[in-house]
């Protein structure tokens, strides 16, 4: 379903005027909204979306040329055609003036008003289209976007390449700032819907009484404060991709209305008696436990098993250590570009503390780091001291050092906690590597080896 045109507007103040050319027009397929003086349109255009305006330049009370001026003033972009009994070169001069785009006069063949209003309904559409071309155009969704080189990274990148070309629906799981709307955009730049629109709906970022609007639109008068139609973002992601995140946070209530969307795409405006369909793939994520909310009955489990066709959970970046440097890297290269830093890298010291951390607020936390530490530093590496201590973030650690994730294997925990354990003895001892191994009762040359098996640089902490 491509999205509906607005309707046209007709303002005449002659009621059999009027009716004719509503007929005319609805016969031709058109949607149509009728006025009978200036002073009525100009309310409607207050409250509804046209495509276009064709008025009478003499009317009871403001002229027709006066209100083309207020429309031209008001809704610079909004095209008008007037019709006038008189027409004389110098009263068309006036009316192109007042902001007209072509004028008519009567008598005129039904074909050349047909040709006006046919032009008219295409710029509308090309404006549409260039805008969303626009809107895509920001998107710059890839693979790329998604860095690493982690075993979990890997297969999180083939997977995407798989899903992406199928229509099925996908459910991500993840903490917050773990990237599942990279994994959301990248889905859609790499599927056949591509060059459709891709749009994003945050669920808790909305009240729950407005969230159905937003999501399936709305009926003129539907409920306070609406004063003309809208169009809900499942329209406008029509032969799309539409991109639910933080779904977990939706009411019961609309989960139901969801539901019944997924089963055949069908759907109607808050306010609305007409069923819609249209064609969207829908992509959802979370960074709620989506088990613990079926269980305690916050989120319908049928609604789960709908959206759950192909899963994507995506590891925190505790799990992925050997990321850290890498991701630092890429944020480095953004935030220098756009702080006008001369700053070339980190220093190993640096990089020692950032792998060092867990990172409760995952990549985010790694990205609002990076750009601070580039903020302050004035040398040309990143140096230890530009980084936070960590010390209000460590507090966010729920759980203790010793304790795996979720998804995270006991090697990779071992590993973690080892690296935890070497940094904080260096740190401890001014990066000394023969005081912090004689701190973990290790010979020198065993602290070198772990922390080659760990991809830690060992020069910066060879200070002795």
């Amino acid at each position: 379903m491509s999205l509906p045109l607005p309707p046209v507007l007709i303002v005449d103040d002659e009621k059999n005027i009027r009716r004719s050319l509503s007929t005319m027009l609805t016969d031709e397929g058109y949607a149509v909204r009728t006025a009978e003086s200036a002073e009525e349109a100009l309310v409607l255009l207050a409250q509804e979306k046209v495509f276009m305006v064709i008025t009478d330049a003499r009317l009871g009370g403001m002229s027709g040329y006066d209100f083309l001026a207020k429309i031209h003033n008001q809704w610079p972009e909004l095209p008008s055609l007037m019709i006038t009994a008189y027409a004389t070169p110098k009263l068309a001069v006036e009316a192109i003036k007042a902001g007209a785009m072509d004028y008519l006069s009567k008598p005129f063949e039904p074909e050349e008003l047909f040709h006006a209003v046919a032009r008219c309904a295409e710029r509308h559409r090309l404006l549409m289209e260039n805008a969303a071309l626009r809107s895509r155009a920001g998107e710059l969704f890839s693979l790329e976007q998604i860095v690493g080189d982690s075993p979990k990274v890997r297969e999180l990148r083939q997977l995407i390449r798989t899903v992406a070309a199928t229509d099925a629906r996908v459910l991500v799981l993840g903490e917050s700032g773990t990237g599942k709307e990279l994994v959301a955009g990248a889905l859609h730049a790499l599927s056949k819907r591509r060059n459709e629109n891709y749009v994003r709906i945050n669920c808790a970022a909305i009240p729950e009484t407005l969230l159905e609007s937003e999501l399936f639109g709305h009926e003129k008068g539907a409920f306070t404060g609406a004063l003309k139609q809208k169009l809900g973002r499942v329209e406008e992601a029509d032969g799309g991709t539409i991109f639910l995140d933080e779904i977990a946070d939706m009411g019961k209530p609309l989960q139901a209305k969801l539901l019944r969307f997924l089963e055949d795409g069908t759907f109607t405006r808050v306010g609305g008696t007409e069923e819609l369909r249209v064609n969207v793939r829908l992509v959802a994520a979370t960074n709620r436990d989506i088990v613990q909310a079926i269980d305690v009955g916050e989120f319908r489990e049928d609604l789960f098993h709908r959206l759950n066709v192909v899963q994507f959970h995506l590891p925190p970046l505790r799990e992925r250590g050997q990321d850290v440097p890498m991701l630092a890297e890429h944020f480095l290269k953004i935030f220098r570009a756009n702080l006008n830093k001369n700053i070339s890298g980190f220093t190993p010291a640096a990089l020692q503390t950032m792998q060092a951390h867990r990172w409760p607020g995952n990549i985010r936390e790694l990205r609002n780091v990076v750009e601070r530490a580039l903020i302050l530093e004035t040398g040309r590496e990143v140096q230890r001291a530009s980084l936070p201590d960590f010390g209000l973030e460590s507090r966010l650690q729920k759980s203790g050092p010793a304790l795996t994730g979720p998804e995270e294997s006991l090697e990779s925990a071992l590993e973690r906690i080892e690296r935890e354990l070497i940094h904080g003895a260096l740190e401890q001892n001014n990066f000394s590597l023969t005081r912090a191994a004689g701190q973990l009762k290790l010979t020198r040359h065993s602290l070198r080896y772990r922390m080659q098996r760990l991809n830690m640089k060992t020069d910066a902490a060879d200070t002795d």
